[in-house]
């Protein structure tokens, strides 16, 4: 090879790492123009509820300390770095703050995402192939702790991925990935499993001689990386937290992103499953056995748990990288531009410019643009009615819970299912949405409930209307509040 043909392809090297910085900072843009929209979920409440404690008090929860019927209860918050992070940048900008680090997390995300293709296909393919996970994974883009862990999820099996074509072991310097990965969110426990099926790649492929040290090398990476998943403050119990959510059951087919995939309607993920068996047909593409496991468990996981479909849109294509380069070779690179200004100086400059114009475009838009949470998760006027009334122990809908906690109003439950257990959520919600009516006047009893406070569209408030002893005092488009009608002696509130 001439100097001057290296000197090229040395050139071009640095000039792609400028794709994937534009393509993160249009990623950016696009979501902090629909950073509402990212604001849609009840759960983001109390996280940045939890991170304010964290600040405030310079410790971890242990216990729980926002709810009535479980107070004093085991509890610890897996997802505790991104919660403070939240809650950070909420001090500081209000809902902007949270809305921007999903924006940078989701922006971060597509970069790595594309730069760790581009190593094996041409930029093109790999910045549709962001697009598709982007269209994929739409849903499930919220303030919220996962989010801020996707980067870390695409890096992580990017590089185990990328060790395992090259037929050699992860290097020790990326365990540190797994330990940040385990204080931003409990969905680490997917990347070690991951380690299992990625090994036998690397294994599979290697030289006969040499399998038996290289996968040694792979199971004391994976000791390693079990390890650092417990260099969290709350050491080993980071992964049993981590996975008591799994243990819910029935439960877990009533939270929507826990749901199986619904195909009753034709959905971008439908089309993504159709169109990858439409193409290893067509094309003929050949899979080594531990390539066809990884996609068939990430699959799986996605047709049981809707929450699972942006692991499968952005790791299935880190599978694949490497038997679509070979399918799809680079074009020679072209030896002209060698003996040009150094690549990585434009490199530089371009990376400063992006970041620059994008940190403009958020303060110009931040600064007649108010993010605010959807009205749908914030039954303000009734709360304030249950505020003045001083009401106590409140029987709140599920979506209602984080804006309680964030009222500091005891909670009846809220989003931390796995606190709750199984048999206390399933009750509440046969309770409330109709299924065993007769439910719901044994737990206001049990519970000792003041007020009740229900989504105005739900069964609840109209079974409530039906049973003695209550009264509807207050009524909107988002929410019903019901008393008992000896709690006290005050004309009823009209209806609005």
């Amino acid at each position: 090879m001439s100097l001057s043909f290296a000197n090229s392809i040395a050139a071009q090297s640095r000039a792609r790492a400028l794709v994937p910085l534009c393509v993160g900072a249009g990623v950016y843009l696009l979501f902090l123009y629909l950073g509402d929209t990212r604001l849609q979920d009840s759960d983001s409440f109390w996280q940045v509820k939890i991170g304010q404690w964290i600040l405030d008090h310079r410790a971890m929860p242990t216990t729980d300390f926002y709810s009535f019927t479980r107070t004093g209860a085991p509890w610890i918050s897996t997802s505790w770095l991104s919660q403070v992070l939240f809650a950070y940048s909420h001090a500081q900008w209000d809902w902007a703050g949270p809305v921007i680090l999903t924006a940078v997390a989701v922006a971060v995300t597509v970069a790595v995402f594309v730069y760790l293709l581009d190593a094996q296909i041409e930029a093109p393919r790999a910045v549709l192939f962001a697009m598709l996970a982007l269209l994929l994974s739409a849903h499930h883009v919220l303030a919220r702790p996962h989010i801020l862990a996707l980067p870390v999820m695409v890096a992580w099996v990017g590089l185990l991925m990328a060790a395992a074509d090259r037929k050699s072991a992860p290097s020790w310097y990326w365990l540190p990935l797994m330990a940040h990965w385990a204080n931003l969110h409990g969905g680490f426990v997917l990347g070690l499993v991951l380690i299992g099926p990625i090994a036998l790649e690397a294994v599979e492929h290697a030289e006969k001689g040499r399998r038996l040290q290289l996968f040694m090398r792979w199971v004391l990476f994976g000791i390693g990386a079990l390890i650092a998943s417990c260099c969290t403050p709350y050491g080993w119990r980071t992964l049993l937290g981590a996975t008591n959510i799994l243990g819910l059951g029935e439960l877990l087919s009533l939270i929507f992103e826990w749901m199986p995939a619904n195909f009753s309607t034709f959905t971008p993920f439908e089309g993504a499953l159709l169109g990858l068996i439409a193409f290893g047909y067509y094309r003929g593409l050949v899979l080594s056995a531990p390539r066809i496991l990884l996609i068939l468990f990430l699959t799986w996981s996605a047709l049981t748990h809707v929450r699972s479909i942006e692991a499968f849109a952005f790791l299935v294509p880190l599978v694949l990288a490497k038997p679509l380069g070979e399918m799809f070779p680079r074009a020679a690179p072209d030896a002209a531009g060698a003996g040009r200004w150094p690549a990585r100086y434009v490199t530089a400059l371009g990376a400063l410019m992006i970041v620059a114009a994008s940190w403009t475009s958020t303060s110009l838009y931040m600064a007649h643009h108010r993010f605010t949470f959807t009205t749908t998760h914030t039954p303000v006027a009734a709360v304030d009615l249950l505020e003045q009334r001083k009401m106590q122990r409140i029987f709140n809908a599920y979506q209602f819970g984080g804006y309680l906690i964030s009222r500091d109003i005891p909670v009846f439950v809220d989003g931390r299912a796995e606190l709750y257990g199984e048999k206390f959520v399933m009750d509440f919600f046969k309770a409330t949405e109709g299924k065993k009516p007769e439910l719901l006047p044994r737990l206001l009893d049990e519970y000792k409930i003041d007020a009740t406070l229900l989504v105005a569209d739900a069964p609840g408030p109209q079974i409530l209307d039906q049973i003695k002893g209550w009264k509807r005092i207050y009524t909107d488009d988002i929410a019903v509040i019901h008393v008992r009608d000896h709690a006290d002696g005050a004309t009823a509130a009209p209806s609005k």
